[in-house]
C-alpha cells in the first residue's frame, strides 16, 4: 500500500500504526487476528500504516539568548 522507503526504514511494530487495527479508545486497538489488544502490542500480522503514525512534537525554540543583533542584515 505505501512504499516504507518513503517514510522510514526501520519501523518499530505497534498495533497503533498498523492497516489492520481499528483504534477501540486510548491505548486500545481491536486486531482481527488478535482481539483487543494495548497500543503498544505487535503481532507476525503488521502492515504499517504512515498515517496513522502520529509524529512527535518539535522542539521547542529557547528565544533567551537572541537579542536584536541577531536578526541585523549587515
Amino acid at each position: 500500500m505505501f512504499d516504507k522507503k518513503l517514510f522510514q526504514e526501520k519501523i518499530e511494530p505497534r498495533c497503533a500504526y498498523c492497516t489492520k487495527g481499528a483504534t477501540l479508545e486510548e491505548g486500545r486497538i481491536l486486531c482481527p487476528k488478535k482481539g483487543v489488544m494495548p497500543a503498544g502490542g505487535r503481532c507476525s500480522a503488521f502492515q504499517y500504516d504512515p498515517l496513522k503514525r502520529v509524529p512527535p512534537k518539535p522542539a521547542a525554540l529557547d528565544t533567551s539568548r537572541l537579542d536584536t543583533a541577531d536578526f541585523r542584515l549587515d
